[in-house]
Protein backbone atom coordinates (compact mmCIF):
# COMPACT_ATOMS: atom_id res chain seq x y z
CA UNK A 1 0.00 0.00 0.00
CA UNK A 2 2.36 2.30 1.18
CA UNK A 3 4.37 1.78 -2.52
CA UNK A 4 1.03 2.61 -4.48
CA UNK A 5 0.55 5.61 -2.43
CA UNK A 6 4.11 7.19 -2.77
CA UNK A 7 4.06 6.00 -6.73
CA UNK A 8 0.73 8.40 -6.92
CA UNK A 9 1.44 11.05 -4.61
CA UNK A 10 4.76 11.88 -6.50
CA UNK A 11 3.09 12.21 -10.31
CA UNK A 12 0.99 14.44 -8.89
CA UNK A 13 1.69 17.90 -10.74
CA UNK A 14 1.89 20.68 -7.27
CA UNK A 15 0.24 22.83 -9.64
CA UNK A 16 -2.02 20.88 -11.45
CA UNK A 17 -4.71 22.18 -14.55
CA UNK A 18 -6.17 18.47 -14.31
CA UNK A 19 -6.88 15.55 -11.86
CA UNK A 20 -4.47 12.71 -11.88
CA UNK A 21 -5.85 9.98 -13.60
CA UNK A 22 -5.26 6.30 -12.18
CA UNK A 23 -6.39 3.22 -13.73
CA UNK A 24 -6.50 -0.23 -11.49
CA UNK A 25 -6.86 -3.58 -12.99
CA UNK A 26 -6.85 -7.10 -11.48
CA UNK A 27 -8.86 -10.38 -11.46
CA UNK A 28 -11.79 -10.99 -9.70
CA UNK A 29 -11.70 -11.29 -5.91
CA UNK A 30 -7.70 -10.40 -6.10
CA UNK A 31 -8.27 -6.98 -4.05
CA UNK A 32 -8.68 -4.37 -6.31
CA UNK A 33 -11.74 -3.02 -4.97
CA UNK A 34 -10.14 -2.88 -1.38
CA UNK A 35 -6.89 -1.05 -2.52
CA UNK A 36 -9.04 1.73 -4.15
CA UNK A 37 -10.99 2.18 -1.26
CA UNK A 38 -7.60 2.07 1.09
CA UNK A 39 -6.02 4.41 -1.46
CA UNK A 40 -8.87 7.08 -1.45
CA UNK A 41 -8.79 6.83 2.57
CA UNK A 42 -5.25 7.59 2.47
CA UNK A 43 -4.98 10.09 -0.36
CA UNK A 44 -8.39 11.88 1.04
CA UNK A 45 -6.12 12.48 5.17
CA UNK A 46 -2.94 14.10 5.87
CA UNK A 47 -0.66 14.73 4.47
CA UNK A 48 -1.89 14.40 1.34
CA UNK A 49 -5.66 15.76 2.51
CA UNK A 50 -6.29 15.13 -1.71
CA UNK A 51 -9.82 14.94 -3.04
CA UNK A 52 -10.22 11.62 -5.04
CA UNK A 53 -13.21 10.92 -7.00
CA UNK A 54 -13.62 6.98 -6.73
CA UNK A 55 -15.34 5.16 -9.66
CA UNK A 56 -15.70 1.39 -10.32
CA UNK A 57 -16.48 0.22 -14.40
CA UNK A 58 -18.97 -2.06 -12.71
CA UNK A 59 -21.26 1.44 -12.05
CA UNK A 60 -21.25 1.92 -15.65
CA UNK A 61 -23.21 -1.09 -16.60
CA UNK A 62 -25.96 -0.16 -18.85
CA UNK A 63 -29.36 0.42 -16.86
CA UNK A 64 -31.13 -2.88 -16.62
CA UNK A 65 -33.45 -2.33 -19.89
CA UNK A 66 -29.98 -1.86 -21.88
CA UNK A 67 -28.70 -4.65 -20.62
CA UNK A 68 -31.91 -6.97 -21.38
CA UNK A 69 -31.98 -5.73 -24.94
CA UNK A 70 -28.22 -6.68 -25.90
CA UNK A 71 -28.84 -10.15 -24.35
CA UNK A 72 -32.18 -10.10 -26.51
CA UNK A 73 -30.56 -8.72 -29.68
CA UNK A 74 -29.67 -11.21 -32.42
CA UNK A 75 -27.78 -12.89 -33.67
CA UNK A 76 -27.25 -13.54 -29.86
CA UNK A 77 -23.57 -13.06 -28.04
CA UNK A 78 -22.95 -15.33 -25.18
CA UNK A 79 -20.66 -13.08 -23.82
CA UNK A 80 -23.60 -10.86 -23.34
CA UNK A 81 -26.27 -12.95 -22.03
CA UNK A 82 -25.12 -10.80 -18.75
CA UNK A 83 -23.11 -7.81 -17.19
CA UNK A 84 -19.94 -8.60 -16.76
CA UNK A 85 -17.52 -8.23 -20.59
CA UNK A 86 -16.85 -5.17 -22.88
CA UNK A 87 -20.16 -4.26 -24.47
CA UNK A 88 -22.18 -3.86 -21.12
CA UNK A 89 -20.75 -1.08 -20.21
CA UNK A 90 -22.39 2.71 -21.15
CA UNK A 91 -18.86 3.91 -22.40
CA UNK A 92 -20.26 7.17 -23.47
CA UNK A 93 -21.44 7.61 -20.07
CA UNK A 94 -17.93 7.34 -18.85
CA UNK A 95 -16.51 9.48 -21.17
CA UNK A 96 -18.16 12.24 -20.19
CA UNK A 97 -17.72 11.59 -16.57
CA UNK A 98 -14.22 11.59 -17.38
CA UNK A 99 -14.42 14.53 -19.16
CA UNK A 100 -16.15 16.52 -16.69
CA UNK A 101 -13.49 15.80 -14.07
CA UNK A 102 -10.59 16.77 -16.23
CA UNK A 103 -12.76 19.80 -16.53
CA UNK A 104 -12.66 20.77 -12.90
CA UNK A 105 -15.85 22.76 -13.09
CA UNK A 106 -19.10 21.59 -12.21
CA UNK A 107 -19.74 18.96 -9.83
CA UNK A 108 -19.96 15.60 -11.29
CA UNK A 109 -22.26 12.88 -10.33
CA UNK A 110 -21.03 9.01 -10.40
CA UNK A 111 -23.44 6.69 -10.91
CA UNK A 112 -23.98 3.55 -8.87
CA UNK A 113 -25.36 0.15 -9.81
CA UNK A 114 -26.79 -2.26 -7.81
CA UNK A 115 -26.40 -5.92 -9.00
CA UNK A 116 -29.05 -6.84 -6.20
CA UNK A 117 -31.72 -5.60 -8.08
CA UNK A 118 -33.90 -7.88 -10.79
CA UNK A 119 -32.90 -10.79 -8.73
CA UNK A 120 -29.46 -10.02 -9.48
CA UNK A 121 -28.85 -9.27 -12.79
CA UNK A 122 -28.57 -5.32 -11.07
CA UNK A 123 -30.17 -2.41 -12.59
CA UNK A 124 -28.25 1.50 -12.74
CA UNK A 125 -29.82 3.44 -9.60
CA UNK A 126 -31.49 6.99 -9.90
CA UNK A 127 -29.07 8.81 -8.47
CA UNK A 128 -25.67 8.54 -7.88
CA UNK A 129 -22.53 9.97 -5.35
CA UNK A 130 -22.02 13.97 -6.43
CA UNK A 131 -18.10 14.79 -6.52
CA UNK A 132 -17.40 18.34 -5.29
CA UNK A 133 -14.65 19.86 -7.70
CA UNK A 134 -12.03 20.53 -8.06
CA UNK A 135 -10.58 16.53 -7.71
CA UNK A 136 -7.24 15.98 -7.44
CA UNK A 137 -7.26 12.44 -7.98
CA UNK A 138 -9.38 10.16 -10.34
CA UNK A 139 -9.63 6.37 -9.89
CA UNK A 140 -11.24 4.24 -11.70
CA UNK A 141 -10.80 -0.01 -11.25
CA UNK A 142 -11.83 -3.04 -12.63
CA UNK A 143 -11.16 -6.45 -14.74
CA UNK A 144 -11.47 -5.41 -17.53
CA UNK A 145 -9.66 -1.86 -17.04
CA UNK A 146 -6.92 -1.33 -19.68
CA UNK A 147 -7.96 -4.29 -22.30
CA UNK A 148 -7.37 -3.16 -25.81
CA UNK A 149 -9.06 -4.75 -29.19
CA UNK A 150 -6.22 -6.64 -30.81
CA UNK A 151 -6.05 -7.41 -34.60
CA UNK A 152 -8.05 -10.01 -36.57
CA UNK A 153 -4.85 -12.22 -37.02
CA UNK A 154 -3.73 -12.29 -33.64
CA UNK A 155 -7.63 -13.07 -32.45
CA UNK A 156 -7.58 -16.00 -34.74
CA UNK A 157 -4.26 -16.91 -33.27
CA UNK A 158 -5.40 -16.99 -29.90
CA UNK A 159 -8.51 -18.71 -31.05
CA UNK A 160 -6.44 -22.07 -32.22
CA UNK A 161 -4.09 -21.50 -29.48
CA UNK A 162 -4.26 -20.34 -26.11
CA UNK A 163 -8.12 -20.67 -25.99
CA UNK A 164 -7.88 -24.38 -26.95
CA UNK A 165 -5.44 -24.98 -24.16
CA UNK A 166 -7.54 -23.18 -21.94
CA UNK A 167 -10.38 -24.75 -22.76
CA UNK A 168 -9.07 -27.76 -21.98
CA UNK A 169 -6.87 -27.03 -18.58
CA UNK A 170 -10.42 -25.50 -17.23
CA UNK A 171 -12.66 -27.86 -18.65
CA UNK A 172 -14.78 -25.45 -20.25
CA UNK A 173 -18.24 -25.51 -21.57
CA UNK A 174 -18.00 -24.83 -25.80
CA UNK A 175 -20.24 -21.79 -24.75
CA UNK A 176 -18.33 -19.00 -27.02
CA UNK A 177 -18.05 -18.57 -30.47
CA UNK A 178 -15.27 -16.83 -32.34
CA UNK A 179 -17.81 -15.00 -34.05
CA UNK A 180 -19.06 -13.58 -30.29
CA UNK A 181 -14.98 -12.86 -29.77
CA UNK A 182 -15.14 -10.80 -32.98
CA UNK A 183 -17.79 -8.59 -31.87
CA UNK A 184 -16.63 -8.25 -28.60
CA UNK A 185 -13.18 -7.35 -29.66
CA UNK A 186 -14.85 -4.44 -32.12
CA UNK A 187 -16.92 -3.12 -28.99
CA UNK A 188 -13.27 -2.62 -27.09
CA UNK A 189 -12.55 -0.06 -29.61
CA UNK A 190 -14.71 2.19 -28.25
CA UNK A 191 -12.98 1.79 -24.67
CA UNK A 192 -10.09 2.90 -25.94
CA UNK A 193 -11.18 6.43 -25.16
CA UNK A 194 -11.76 5.58 -21.53
CA UNK A 195 -8.41 4.30 -21.39
CA UNK A 196 -6.50 7.58 -23.23
CA UNK A 197 -7.17 9.21 -19.71
CA UNK A 198 -5.07 7.89 -17.33
CA UNK A 199 -1.71 8.78 -16.54
CA UNK A 200 -0.51 5.72 -14.51
CA UNK A 201 -1.68 2.71 -14.25
CA UNK A 202 -1.61 -0.45 -10.94
CA UNK A 203 -1.80 -3.90 -11.90
CA UNK A 204 -2.61 -6.53 -8.89
CA UNK A 205 -1.09 -10.00 -11.00
CA UNK A 206 -1.51 -13.13 -9.18
CA UNK A 207 1.90 -15.44 -9.25
CA UNK A 208 1.56 -18.88 -10.57
CA UNK A 209 0.24 -21.59 -8.53
CA UNK A 210 2.28 -24.56 -9.64
CA UNK A 211 -0.60 -27.15 -8.76
CA UNK A 212 -2.79 -25.43 -10.44
CA UNK A 213 -3.65 -26.25 -14.41
CA UNK A 214 -3.99 -22.63 -15.66
CA UNK A 215 -3.20 -19.15 -14.01
CA UNK A 216 -6.53 -18.43 -14.70
CA UNK A 217 -7.95 -21.24 -11.88
CA UNK A 218 -6.67 -18.50 -9.30
CA UNK A 219 -9.97 -16.70 -10.18
CA UNK A 220 -12.26 -19.57 -9.34
CA UNK A 221 -10.98 -20.09 -5.80
CA UNK A 222 -10.99 -16.07 -4.86
CA UNK A 223 -14.52 -15.84 -6.43
CA UNK A 224 -15.74 -18.78 -4.48
CA UNK A 225 -14.34 -17.14 -1.57
CA UNK A 226 -15.97 -14.05 -1.45
CA UNK A 227 -19.44 -16.01 -2.58
CA UNK A 228 -18.77 -18.36 0.71
CA UNK A 229 -18.34 -14.80 3.06
CA UNK A 230 -21.30 -13.47 1.58
CA UNK A 231 -23.67 -16.64 2.26
CA UNK A 232 -22.14 -16.84 5.72
CA UNK A 233 -23.10 -13.34 6.20
CA UNK A 234 -26.56 -13.11 4.65
CA UNK A 235 -28.08 -16.88 5.95
CA UNK A 236 -26.99 -18.56 2.68
CA UNK A 237 -28.22 -16.61 0.06
CA UNK A 238 -26.37 -16.69 -3.28
CA UNK A 239 -24.61 -18.98 -6.13
CA UNK A 240 -23.88 -22.87 -5.53
CA UNK A 241 -20.45 -23.62 -6.20
CA UNK A 242 -21.46 -24.57 -9.76
CA UNK A 243 -22.90 -21.51 -10.76
CA UNK A 244 -19.91 -19.53 -9.37
CA UNK A 245 -18.00 -21.75 -11.75
CA UNK A 246 -20.20 -21.27 -14.69
CA UNK A 247 -20.10 -17.34 -13.74
CA UNK A 248 -16.18 -17.16 -13.76
CA UNK A 249 -16.42 -19.39 -17.19
CA UNK A 250 -18.19 -16.33 -18.85
CA UNK A 251 -15.20 -14.10 -17.93
CA UNK A 252 -12.16 -16.72 -18.74
CA UNK A 253 -12.39 -15.53 -22.76
CA UNK A 254 -11.78 -11.82 -21.75
CA UNK A 255 -8.32 -12.66 -19.79
CA UNK A 256 -7.33 -15.10 -22.98
CA UNK A 257 -8.02 -12.85 -25.70
CA UNK A 258 -7.87 -9.13 -24.27
CA UNK A 259 -6.51 -9.05 -21.15
CA UNK A 260 -2.06 -8.30 -22.15
CA UNK A 261 -1.39 -5.27 -19.46
CA UNK A 262 0.24 -3.01 -21.29
CA UNK A 263 -1.04 -4.72 -24.66
CA UNK A 264 1.12 -5.76 -27.21
CA UNK A 265 0.29 -3.67 -29.92
CA UNK A 266 0.18 -0.34 -28.66
CA UNK A 267 2.02 2.43 -26.23
CA UNK A 268 -0.12 3.88 -23.72
CA UNK A 269 0.17 6.99 -22.16
CA UNK A 270 0.63 5.42 -18.81
CA UNK A 271 3.49 3.30 -20.22
CA UNK A 272 6.69 3.82 -18.18
CA UNK A 273 4.73 5.35 -15.05
CA UNK A 274 2.74 2.46 -14.04
CA UNK A 275 2.52 -0.43 -10.90
CA UNK A 276 2.21 -3.94 -11.36
CA UNK A 277 2.01 -5.40 -7.63
CA UNK A 278 2.56 -9.10 -7.62
CA UNK A 279 0.45 -11.57 -5.40
CA UNK A 280 0.50 -14.62 -3.90
CA UNK A 281 -2.52 -17.32 -3.42
CA UNK A 282 -3.36 -15.52 -0.20
CA UNK A 283 -2.99 -12.24 -1.93
CA UNK A 284 0.01 -11.35 0.31
CA UNK A 285 2.26 -9.10 -2.08
CA UNK A 286 5.51 -10.78 -3.18
CA UNK A 287 6.78 -7.74 -5.18
CA UNK A 288 6.77 -4.53 -6.91
CA UNK A 289 7.48 -4.19 -10.64
CA UNK A 290 7.06 -0.47 -12.74
CA UNK A 291 6.44 -0.89 -16.50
Amino acid sequence: MDSVVAHIVEQINPNPDAPLFVAIQGPQGSGKSYLSAQLKQRLSQPPYTLNVALLSIDDLYLPHDGLERLANQQPPNSLWAGRGQPGTHDVELGVEILRKLRLRSDNVELPCFDKSLFKGEGDRLPSGVVIDQPVDVVILEGWCVGFYPISSEELALRWDGAWREETARLDLPDFVTKTDLVRVNETLKGYVQLWSYFDTFIQIKPAPVLEFPSKHSIVYKWRLQQEHNMKAANGGRGMSDEAVKAFVDRYIPGYVFFGDIPPPSVTPRWTGRSLRLLIDEERRQLGVETF
